[in-house]
C-alpha cells in the first residue's frame, strides 16, 4: 500500500495525517511544537515533536510515496532535518501558511486570512503564483489574531482604569480571569514568562464573550479586527488574481470563532466584486496531506478527516 504523509507543524502543537492511495486519512498524530529546529534543544524539540507525532499515528519508520510539512516560522531551518528523520520518496517542506491555503481550499486557487495567536493572509492563483501580505510577527504586525485582539482588550482596560477611556466590562472580566488585583497589574503579569503569547491570546475568546454581552468596546475590536483581516485578504488577491475575475476567499484559526468577527469579514470580503466567500474544507494538516497526493501526480478527495485543533 503507497502511503502519503502531511504534518502541520505550528508554534503551539503539531498534527500528522497518513493517508493510503485512494485519499482515506488511515492515521493521525498529535505532539507538540516544533517550530524551532535549530541546534540543541529546539532541534531536541522539533524532532520529539514530529517523530512523536508518525509514533502517535501508527506510521514511524515506513517510507512515504510522498511528504509534505509545512511549519511556522518556514522551512529553512528543517529540511536537512526532516529528511533524516522522514522516508519518503518526494519531499515538500513548506511554511504554515501554504499548507493553510491548501486546507481551507481543498487545493483549489484562492485567498486565506489566518488568524490565531497571529496574522497572515495568503494566496495562490490558477496559475501557480504566490502572495503574502501581513505575518510581521508580534511587534510590528499580527492585526487581527488573537495576542493584538487580548493586547487592545487590555489597553481599553487601562484607559478606563486611569480614566481617560470610557467604561466597558472588559476591565473586570480581564482582571479576574487572570487573578489580577487591577489593569495595570495585569499589565505586568502579561509582560512576564508566567503569561506566554499563546496565553495571552487566548483572551480574545473572553473580548468575543464580552462582546456578545452587549459591550460597546468590545465589540469594536472585533469589528476592527475583521476590517484588518479583510484589508491584508484583499492586498493578497489585488496581487495575484485580475480585476474582478472569481476568487474564492476563506479563512482559518481560532480567532474565527468569534461570529462577530467572521460575520464582518465575510460581509466585507463579498462587498469586492467577484469574491465568494466560503467555509474552510479542510485544516492545515489536511492541507499538508492533499499536497503530498499532488506532488506524486494524483488527485485525490480526502475521506475520513478527523477534526483538526
Amino acid at each position: 500500500m503507497k502511503l502519503f504523509l502531511g504534518v502541520d507543524g505550528g508554534q503551539s502543537s503539531t498534527t500528522a495525517l497518513v493517508g493510503d492511495e485512494s485519499g482515506r486519512v488511515i492515521g493521525i498524530g498529535r505532539g507538540g511544537p516544533c517550530n524551532h529546529a535549530g541546534k540543541g534543544e529546539g532541534r531536541e524539540k522539533f524532532l520529539r515533536a514530529v517523530g512523536g507525532c508518525l509514533r502517535a499515528a501508527g506510521f514511524e519508520g515506513v517510507e512515504f510515496e510522498a511528504a509534505c510539512l509545512g511549519f511556522s516560522g518556514g522551512a529553512a531551518d528543517k529540511d536537512a532535518t526532516v529528511r533524516e528523520l522522514i522516508k519518503a520518496k518526494q519531499y515538500i517542506v513548506t511554511h504554515d501558511a501554504f499548507i493553510a491555503l491548501m486546507g481551507a481550499t481543498a487545493g483549489e486557487p484562492g485567498v486565506v486570512a489566518i488568524a490565531g495567536t497571529g496574522s497572515i493572509a495568503f494566496g495562490r492563483n490558477g496559475a501557480g503564483k504566490t502572495a503574502r501580505a501581513g505575518g510581521w510577527g508580534y511587534v510590528f504586525g499580527d492585526e487581527g489574531g488573537g495576542l493584538d485582539l487580548a493586547r487592545q482588550a487590555l489597553r481599553a482596560a487601562l484607559r478606563e482604569e486611569e480614566g481617560w477611556g470610557p467604561k466597558t466590562a472588559l476591565r473586570d472580566a480581564l482582571v479576574s480571569s487572570a487573578g489580577a488585583t487591577s489593569a495595570n497589574d495585569l499589565l505586568h503579569r502579561f509582560y512576564s514568562d508566567e503569561f506566554p503569547r499563546e496565553r495571552v491570546a487566548a483572551f480574545a475568546q473572553l473580548v468575543d464573550r464580552i462582546a456578545r454581552d452587549g459591550d460597546a468596546v468590545a465589540r469594536e475590536i472585533l469589528m476592527t479586527g475583521a476590517q484588518q483581516l479583510a484589508t491584508i485578504a484583499s492586498a493578497v488577491r489585488a496581487q495575484i488574481f485580475d480585476g474582478i475575475a472569481p476568487c474564492r476567499i476563506s479563512y482559518l484559526g481560532g480567532v474565527f470563532r468569534s461570529e462577530i468577527l467572521l460575520g464582518r469579514y465575510r460581509m466585507l470580503m463579498e462587498l469586492e466584486e467577484g469574491n465568494q466567500v466560503a467555509d474552510p474544507v479542510y485544516g492545515p494538516a489536511g492541507g499538508a496531506l492533499l499536497e503530498a497526493y499532488r506532488a506524486a501526480g494524483l488527485t485525490v478527495e480526502l475521506k475520513d478527516v478527523p477534526a483538526e485543533k
